[in-house]
């Protein structure tokens, strides 16, 4: 029939059109900010820090390599590499970023900072309301800025988080067992029965 084909096109318009006003699936309009859908765990927008425990300079997870900065390929992470070391949250001394800023304003959450980051100290947020008026000033995050504790990290992306705890908490355990079978290893050969020669060397001075 002439014009069937029109016909089943507007039907299925109208058919699509009274339901997104009585079911729920196509209710598909939000009213926005006042209602808001919660993010996808896999969504990224700029890139943060992470630090572990409380104090979000002494728990920062970055060690200032650098290997971010020379990957970005917008060029917009800026680091600063310190001159002393500080411990860390395990206690253990290293170097930290004195200067560590990321330009959001060039910044295009590619997350290939996230990906070569061998310390799991930087990854990406979901936050997307950063409107400013002051383009080239707010937009410029420093690194107090971009801290968040390693909390914020597992409710944003808990599988990943999972991940990356899991790792951490197995490097860390295999430095522990290193480090104890190295003092075992240094109080048997100090416990260890001296040869001959050098037992009797104090005696052969006199």
């Amino acid at each position: 029939m002439l014009g069937e084909g029109i016909v089943k096109g507007m039907a299925e318009t109208a058919r699509n059109f009274l339901g997104s006003y009585v079911k729920e699936d196509r209710l598909t309009t939000v009213q926005y900010p006042e209602e808001r859908l919660p993010q996808k765990e896999a969504a990224r927008n700029f890139p943060f820090l992470v630090y572990d425990g409380d104090d979000w300079q002494a728990g920062m997870r970055c060690v200032a390599c650098q290997i971010c900065e020379k990957e970005c390929p917008p060029q917009c992470i800026y680091i600063t590499k310190s001159k002393d070391k500080k411990p860390d949250h395990a206690g253990k001394a290293q170097l930290y970023p004195a200067i560590f800023d990321i330009d959001i304003s060039v910044c295009m959450s590619c997350q290939i900072c996230v990906e070569v980051c061998p310390f799991d100290a930087i990854k990406m947020d979901t936050e997307f309301e950063l409107s400013t008026g002051d383009r080239f000033g707010d937009l410029l995050q420093h690194k107090n800025d971009l801290s968040k504790p390693n909390t914020y990290f597992r409710k944003l992306h808990p599988t990943e988080a999972a991940e990356a705890d899991a790792r951490l908490a197995a490097e860390k355990a295999k430095a522990e067992a290193k480090a104890k079978a190295d003092a075992e290893a240094k109080a048997k050969a100090a416990a260890a029965p001296k040869p001959l020669a050098a037992a009797l060397a104090p005696a052969l001075a006199k």
